[in-house]
């Protein structure tokens, strides 16, 4: 087989992140999520760009699970980045993710999910490293919605692309 110059594995983690970015502008433009929707998202806490407390990075060094939806504020949305306010035990904190940064996105309203395996950043004392390469899939949740130990690995059918393109 040969070499893959074109990486369509970026590209295609690029383009399933572009579904997020889609629906929470959408949300950020009316304030509102729509119906039952609401969205958990999980990303990792030491990633470039992430920006939350010190509380919140002690108390979650590696990863978090947000969840938006009937509590959120200030929602604002970049082609890389999103910023959300979010209140943890009664104390309103600023949030702001690159979607470089999420390793999941859930909405449990359709049974709909994104999971990234998003390259681990090890730090060093004058150096950073990848040590995993990007790659995307797009899963059906589990029937019977039961929610997995958080890092446990979630079964689910892959969905094809071709369920986000546009029909003419």
């Amino acid at each position: 087989m040969g070499q893959d110059h074109i990486r369509y594995d970026i590209l295609a983690q690029d383009a399933l992140r572009g579904v997020i970015r889609k629906v929470l502008t959408e949300v950020a433009a009316t304030g509102r999520l729509p119906g039952d929707h609401h969205f958990f998202i999980t990303f990792l806490t030491g990633a470039p760009g992430v920006r939350i407390s010190q509380h919140l990075k002690a108390k979650y060094a590696e990863q978090m699970t947000i969840v938006i939806q009937h509590q959120f504020w200030d929602l604002k949305v970049t082609d890389s980045l999103f910023e959300v306010g979010l209140s943890f035990s009664d104390t309103p904190e600023k949030l702001v993710i690159p979607f470089n940064a999420i390793r999941g996105f859930y909405d449990p309203s359709v049974n709909f999910e994104l999971e990234f395996d998003v390259p681990q950043v090890e730090e060093d004392e004058n150096s950073a490293e990848i040590t995993a390469y990007p790659t995307a899939a797009v899963a059906d949740k589990a029937e019977d919605g039961a929610d997995k130990p958080e890092g446990e690995k979630k079964e689910g059918s892959v969905v094809s692309l071709d369920a986000f393109r546009k029909k003419h």
